[in-house]
């Protein structure tokens, strides 16, 4: 008789602390370690074997600090979580990891908007701001990527910003639902279809992207949300006859497989169990806080919560979605209130090690996001645009996240005090491997400033070199970089709007030669490796 996969949670079997393949890490790199790199990979090393909770890695710029941490990672053989201050250093990270463990999976987990408008209320000109966003779909296919690896083997490195503290849904949900196949495995047809509705795959017959699946008789293709590539699985009655890997554009096989598992097409996934539980808890949360309104006299705030909340429970009971259901994350994932929700961090295995990078910046980073989210929050549930448990859909606070993380290396050339005081170990790197020196650092008046900046970039230019120029302000750069392409300068400007894919191929391109000046205004605290680069102009340094 052919098994009904809507009845049972049809899992592949992965134990919570030994997720499956297990190729080893092996850096790949026509260099050795030189300089003080051996000595700090062999202390890193050994103090992670010995337990040691914090580390410092205080090394100057330039001296292979990555490098050093690949060698570290290939002596200590754990999972990885590397996190960056900004998506442009996280992304430069990854593409250095990806060269260095070639044959293992590195991925990159940062936020998907292009641009985010977060839902606000300011109460002083009694103005609601709707939350509005432009999701970048391959940054998410990325994020699915690195869930999908840390569930499946160990030779994983995800190389993250801040975006790892924000909720992601339950991981165990999440887990519970991944569908596991093979040839010749009895399947119900129907069964099959409604079970990758219950993982939010949407059926297309037209058009086959990622999240999505079609059927054409006795084939069923599913796109996988963490995939660049489709499944096909063709049956023969409700016999799996064949699982093929297929070009979702063309069609054309790129290999067959014995098996597959399939993850969710969401983060946020939960069982109908667990859906009919929460409906019944945010009903509940509604009667209780219309309630504390009417009692209040607040009939308006009363009459918005009302509309809005039970519009949103329509949408869930109807298709198990709706807009902003990350605000009813806490009902959905049976947490109760003040809890810390599931984040990228819980996908990890317990003895994974942390890096972050330039610590002075990340460090601040982490304790801020707690706060900000939270003032605005508040606004929203006490004007009845939200419950009181979509608080709870937050950031984790910096004491939640060294809760969370196990050993942690700290890298920066300027470690703060934080790093410096619960750190039992730091180790020094400022040979560098390349033998080269600081760069010269030349103090010259601010008057006929352009006019020399010109001239330098001119002697630069004609070697073949790169130029950064950093400027006060973002009306100041974009009056420079005007004023430069006017006088036949090769030049481009990046600034906050530029979106996270855009950025990186601006500085590839800057790399690549198709450009020679890049005028920006935070160049200097990206931490970018730009080997091209010959000459930082720093204007109105004294400011």
């Amino acid at each position: 008789m052919a098994s009904d996969p809507s009845q049972t949670s049809t899992g592949v079997a992965v134990a919570a602390d030994e997720p499956g393949a297990r190729t080893p890490f092996e850096v790949v790199s026509p260099f050795g370690p030189a300089g003080d790199q051996p000595a700090a990979i062999a202390a890193l090393a050994e103090g992670i074997e010995g337990g040691e909770r914090f580390q410092t890695l205080l090394g100057i710029t330039g001296s292979g600090k990555s490098a050093t941490i690949a060698w570290v990672i290939e002596q200590i053989q754990r999972p990885v979580l590397v996190l960056a201050p900004n998506k442009a250093l996280a992304a430069q990270l990854a593409g250095e990891f990806r060269e260095f463990f070639p044959n293992n999976r590195v991925e990159y987990f940062v936020s998907y908007y292009d641009y985010y408008q977060p839902e606000a209320y300011m109460a002083a000109s009694d103005t609601y701001i709707e939350k509005d966003s432009s999701i970048n779909d391959e940054i998410d296919r990325l994020r699915h990527s690195a869930t999908a690896a840390l569930l499946t083997r160990r030779d994983v490195i995800v190389v993250a910003s801040v975006s790892c503290i924000y909720g992601l849904g339950s991981r165990e949900e999440y887990r519970d639902q991944m569908l596991h196949i093979e040839v010749g495995q009895e399947i119900d047809h129907r069964g099959l279809l409604r079970r990758l509705v219950d993982m939010q795959y949407d059926r297309n017959d037209m058009n086959l992207t990622r999240g999505k699946f079609r059927v054409r008789g006795d084939t069923i293709e599913v796109h996988p949300a963490y995939d660049e590539t489709a499944v096909r699985i063709e049956l023969f009655g409700d016999e799996i006859e064949r699982i093929l890997v297929v070009d979702p554009l063309t069609g054309e096989q790129v290999r067959s497989e014995r098996e597959f598992v399939f993850l969710p097409a969401t983060h946020y996934v939960a069982s109908q169990e667990r859906m009919t539980s929460a409906i019944t808890r945010i009903e509940a949360e509604l009667q209780q806080r219309l309630a504390q309104f009417e009692e209040e006299g607040k009939l308006l705030e009363a009459q918005r919560l009302r509309m809005r909340t039970q519009y949103d429970l329509e949408m869930m009971q109807e298709v198990g979605y709706c807009n902003g259901i990350e605000n009813y994350s806490a009902p959905i994932d049976g947490r109760g209130s003040g809890e810390p929700p599931g984040t990228l961090i819980d996908f990890f295995p317990r003895d994974f090690v942390v890096v972050m990078d330039e610590s002075h910046v990340t460090v601040p980073q982490l304790h801020g996001q707690y706060e900000g989210d939270r003032s605005r929050k508040e606004q929203l549930i006490e004007h009845g645009f939200r419950l009181p448990s979509a608080a709870d859909n937050r950031p984790l606070r910096f004491e939640e996240v060294m809760e969370r993380v196990g050993q942690t290396i700290f890298l920066s050339a300027t470690p703060g005090d934080y790093e410096l005081e619960v750190s039992t170990n730091v180790v020094e790197q400022i040979v560098r491997p390349t033998g080269l020196i600081d760069p010269e650092v030349v103090v010259k008046p601010t008057k006929g400033q352009i006019d020399d900046l010109l001239e330098q970039i001119d002697q630069r230019v004609t070697k073949g070199d790169r130029v950064l120029v950093t400027t006060l302000t973002k009306k100041m750069a974009e009056d420079l970089t005007d004023y430069l392409l006017e006088l036949g300068v090769k030049v481009r400007y990046l600034h906050s709007e530029v979106d996270t894919v855009q950025r990186i191929e601006i500085l590839r391109d800057l790399r690549l030669g198709e450009f020679d000046v890049l005028v920006g205004i935070n160049l200097l605290r990206e931490g970018l490796d730009l080997p091209e680069v010959s000459l930082v102009a720093i204007l109105d340094a004294d400011k």
